[in-house]
């Protein structure tokens, strides 16, 4: 069987709520011949470099300036970098290659496979993405992907890359491509104030450590520092520190550096759709590890597929996260099977003009802006927790449930 087959079928078949793999793949090439044994036994024999090379070449840049102004700030590309974790499936081929987190309540209901995604702010479109096959954690998932970072950008990354080592990486990548980042720095991390400017912001040095080696510094890195306090009604203040490689204070104001930060949760939205829109489930299908990752990256590059949809449909003229998502995606899915049932009845003009309907419709499924009003949620619990006995270990029971009258 075809390689060029194989790959399509996989990323209809996870865009699809319902379906095996192999009515899916018979729906898209009308070859039924195949099960779904014989399709998952190809799916084991496939490199991983194939996906490397697809997602590479699948995932990149969509805004545009003129058209996308909410994925722009000062004409810099607004990024994201973040990552999560995916549940894998208690198989037996699993549990013998990968372990389970232990805390201290006991093992982890399922194993995790940890993923980073670059993200184009204003589009949720994917521009990269790293899976962690072999253990590797999310900060050195986020290190990989520095490396595909696009020119003119601004990066937005959240507390856990806010130390030392990682800003020198980051500094390094923006540097070859002429982007900047914006980065949540720790409170414990020590610099030197260099010299104050009137917006409130900094300029200070930070020492780079040598790995192992605590009182070498092999570097020093220059960066503006942005300290405020927020609080909210009602809540306690929580303190924000901000590192950037943007010096200038009138080419980025530290006010709006601040409002700008705030556009990182569009990363965990991004994720939300991904596991509870998309798939409808945390758990992966996928009974091995590799099958797994083969999942995550069909899910990625589907969602690559409906920013670009969405993009289109919103054509410039509503912005294009006002498009509901799962309305896209359940849209596609009847346009998919329209044209493949007439693939052989409708004519090019014909399938052209089905899809321009397509986009112009799911225009119609514009989410307004809420109504601004104050929101609270307080810090407490709603009920107490009662005292259900804590379960360590699943166990099941099969056979005959004996009665006795009394």
């Amino acid at each position: 069987m075809a390689l060029a087959k194989v790959l399509p079928a996989l990323l209809f078949h996870f865009m699809n709520a319902a379906g095996t793999l192999a009515q899916h793949f018979g729906q898209l090439f009308d070859d039924d011949g195949l099960c779904d044994s014989a399709l998952s036994e190809r799916r084991r024999r496939l490199p991983w470099e194939v996906f490397t090379e697809l997602m590479r070449l699948g995932l990149r840049p969509l805004a545009r300036p003129a058209a996308h102004p909410d994925a722009f700030w000062r004409g810099w590309r607004l990024v994201a970098l973040d990552g999560t974790q995916f549940s894998l499936t208690n198989t037996p081929q699993i549990e013998a290659t990968t372990r389970k987190a232990k805390s201290r309540r006991g093992r982890a209901a399922c194993a995790k496979l940890t993923t980073g995604v670059l993200l184009e702010l204003g589009l949720h479109n994917p521009l990269a993405a790293a899976l962690g096959r072999g253990g590797q954690s999310e900060w050195a998932l986020a290190l990989e992907l520095l490396a595909q970072l696009p020119a003119q950008a601004l990066q937005l990354a959240d507390r856990l890359h806010g130390c030392a080592a990682f800003v020198a990486a980051a500094q390094a990548a923006c540097q070859k491509v002429g982007s900047h980042f914006l980065i949540r720095a720790r409170s414990q991390a020590r610099v030197q104030t260099v010299k104050r400017f009137k917006d409130g912001s900094r300029l200070v040095r930070l020492p780079v450590r040598k790995k192992g080696q605590p009182r070498v510094i092999e570097q020093w890195l220059e960066l503006r520092e942005i300290r405020v306090r927020v609080q909210r009604p009602g809540h306690r203040p929580a303190e924000l520190r901000l590192w950037t490689s943007l010096l200038n204070p009138k080419e980025a104001p530290a006010p709006e550096l601040i409002e700008l930060y705030a556009r990182r949760w569009e990363h965990e939205l991004y994720y939300w759709k991904l596991k509870r829109q998309l798939r409808k489930s945390e758990v992966l299908q996928s009974h091995t590890l590799e099958t797994g990752a083969q999942e995550i990256a069909a899910i990625v590059l589907a969602s690559a597929l409906l920013a670009r949809q969405r993009a289109r449909a919103a054509a410039g003229q509503v912005p294009v996260l006002r498009l509901s998502f799962i309305k896209t995606l359940e849209l596609l899915r009847p346009l998919w099977l329209t044209l493949e049932l007439g693939r052989d009845l409708l004519s090019a003009r014909q399938k052209q003009q089905l899809t321009d309907q397509f986009l112009e419709f799911a225009r119609r499924w514009y989410v307004t802006p809420r109504r601004k009003r104050p929101r609270s949620c307080p810090r407490a619990v709603r009920q107490p927790v009662s005292g259900w006995p804590r379960l360590r270990r699943n166990q099941s029971w099969e056979g005959p449930v004996h009665s006795k009258f009394l």
